[in-house]
């Protein structure tokens, strides 16, 4: 599909699950292109969110959004085609819990979706440069996985240039997002350092108007962008 960079993902994680249907079209009526899933399994990290099934009902209400599903999962390998099948466009899985990470990111792709690869706030990016090239999308965590709500980490900024650097130097095509504390105070910056793709769950779900605010994320990141262009 064709989206917008940089683009606003809402994380359902911070929505009602009573209310899912709505709060995702308000979503959509606020100009958001993609929809962002974080599947939580109580063991890579501290708690449990859902699974495929509400996926698929995110994709039956937003069927023409991107579907980005983050896997913060062990043996992601084994859920792989149930997410595609549930509706996801692209599949990414934590570089910590993949010790044969090629062959995960192979998976994926042989199931039809786009790749990507998550970083903890204290893994550095160095680890992941060999599957640079074989990525579509490199996920920076900007707070520790488990929960919505948390301070965006401000180391996090390095790292975004990092990848950004790496990126316009070697020529790959990856799309850096960035996962977490993410908001109207500090969206400008991290587009500015590079990112393209804004990860927001509580900004957006607590908010009075979640229409609006989508349409306020998105028209600060875009400001970012001009002042990084």
């Amino acid at each position: 599909m064709n989206y917008t960079i940089p683009a606003i993902a809402p994380s359902i994680l911070a929505a009602d699950f009573t209310k899912l249907g709505e709060e995702i079209k308000a979503c959509l009526e606020g100009d958001a292109e993609w929809i962002h899933c974080d599947i939580m399994d109580g063991h890579f990290v501290p708690n449990i969110s859902y699974g495929p099934d509400l996926v698929a009902a995110a994709r039956k209400s937003a069927p023409d959004a991107f579907m980005d599903v983050h896997l913060m999962i062990e043996n992601p390998d084994i859920y792989i085609e149930s997410f595609a099948d549930a509706g996801a466009d692209l599949i990414s899985v934590h570089y910590e819990a993949c010790p044969h990470l090629h062959r995960n990111l192979q998976n994926i792709r042989g199931f039809g979706c786009m790749t990507g690869v998550a970083i903890n706030p204290a893994t550095a990016v160095g680890v992941i440069e060999p599957i640079l090239g074989d990525v579509d999308l490199v996920l920076v965590m900007s707070v520790n996985p488990g929960f919505g709500g948390q301070s965006f980490i401000e180391s996090s900024i390095g790292k975004i240039e990092k990848l950004k650097r790496l990126k316009d130097e070697h020529g790959f095509n990856y799309l850096i997002e960035v996962d977490g504390g993410v908001g109207l105070k500090n969206i400008r910056s991290i587009v500015r350092a590079g990112a393209d793709i804004l990860v927001a769950g509580s900004s957006v779900f607590r908010a009075d108007d979640i229409s609006a605010r989508v349409r306020e994320l998105r028209k600060e990141a875009q400001l970012g962008h001009k002042d990084f262009a």
